[in-house]
């Protein structure tokens, strides 16, 4: 009888010890924050982590109910910080939990399976996001008055749903970079990752701190549906090849979110905010309506939807031409396939070389012409 082999264990602190065990070691870092909560020598410091910071409270009058803002500064590093640690924790439950029991059933090839995981961790991500941010936009009235976007600026002041939005929000694409090594993503994966990441941060952070929270969540919404229906359309593909009905939507709409995110920024940066009655640039008001942030922000959001939708168009091209190879070859199959079949003679009706007719009948011979 012999004996069962025991998967040997990596090395500590490994590379691989720290993929496997990193859920546990980050669960285990929050759980310690948290239980800081418990003692009141740590609990002032443990706060900061966990709870929304800079809180400003404002009361019409006597009888009426206080109003509840916030604002932001450099607290928010530490709470960022802790929701970056419970995105890990979250990413690594749906991994296990959800993704790998259908790749199991999939059994997808290793390039399918690294985009199947990456589109599933998104999928949960933007459907999340979206509606979060959709509650946001039908409480305030941001799509029925776009004037709002500019209006009394700088909006320094954020309700608690704006402001705990933004900070998952920048939590959530910060956590993105470490899962680069905890996840094992292929090299030739990293850099195309890298680059819609690093825009996610840039984009967010800047509307965060230039107080242009208005613009960034009605532009962020759009945007996250039309990302949610294209990992939702992969999804789909990789359990069944012939859907595909999917993609023509996203495709549609990506090209209206587009021509949506670039309107909404000129009408902002170009006019709006150049109107507004108090220009100028103040780092303690939040104010920073000058012309040089207005240009830089307008042409970043330009440059980026122009660099979208150059990716979008390559990609439709590629398409396009996988189409085409592959129906070229169908068609040639199918011309010499009929032409064989008109040109080769019945070979069951040659006997030792002479032509045999069916129910025994002789061949006709042909009349020689006279001369």
């Amino acid at each position: 009888m012999g004996l069962r082999r025991k998967n040997k264990s990596p090395p500590v602190l490994s590379h691989e010890f720290v993929i496997q065990n990193h859920a546990d070691a980050v669960s285990c870092l929050a759980m310690g924050l948290l239980l800081g909560l418990m003692f009141e020598v740590t609990a002032k410091y443990v706060i900061i982590f966990i709870t929304v910071q800079y809180n400003v409270t404002y009361t019409t009058d006597d009888k009426s109910e206080p109003i509840h803002f916030y604002e932001y500064g450099p607290k928010d590093i530490a709470t960022i910080f802790f929701y970056m640690l419970i995105a890990i924790i979250l990413h690594a439950v749906i991994q296990e939990y959800v993704l790998d029991k259908i790749n199991r059933r999939l059994h997808l090839s290793k390039t399918k399976h690294s985009k199947f995981n990456e589109s599933g961790q998104l999928a949960f991500f933007y459907l999340f996001s979206f509606a979060w941010g959709a509650s946001i936009l039908t409480a305030e009235e941001f799509m029925t008055n776009p004037t709002l976007l500019w209006k009394d600026y700088p909006h320094f002041h954020m309700l608690f749903q704006v402001k705990f939005f933004y900070v998952c929000q920048i939590a959530y694409w910060l956590h993105a970079l470490p899962e680069l090594y905890f996840q094992k993503i292929r090299k030739e994966d990293i850099p195309r990752q890298l680059y819609y990441i690093c825009l996610y941060i840039a984009h967010i952070s800047g509307a965060y701190v230039l107080n242009l929270q208005r613009l960034g969540l009605i532009l962020l919404v759009p945007h996250y549906l039309v990302e949610l229906i294209f990992h939702a359309s992969r999804l789909f593909y990789f359990s069944d090849e012939n859907k595909q009905k999917g993609f023509t939507l996203w495709a549609l709409l990506f090209v209206m979110a587009r021509l949506l995110t670039l309107t909404l920024s000129v009408l902002t940066f170009g006019f709006g905010l150049a109107r507004v009655e108090n220009p100028g640039f103040s780092i303690a008001d939040g104010n920073f309506n000058v012309l040089t942030v207005r240009i830089s922000c307008l042409a970043a959001i330009c440059l980026t939807q122009a660099w979208m939708m150059w990716k979008f168009i390559n990609f439709q091209l590629k398409k396009w031409r996988e189409h085409i190879q592959n129906q070229i070859p169908k068609k040639k199959i199918t011309y010499t396939k009929s032409k064989s079949t008109k040109k080769e003679p019945n070979r069951a009706n040659f006997v030792n070389g002479a032509v045999k007719l069916e129910d025994g009948a002789s061949p006709r011979t042909r009349k020689s012409k006279a001369l």
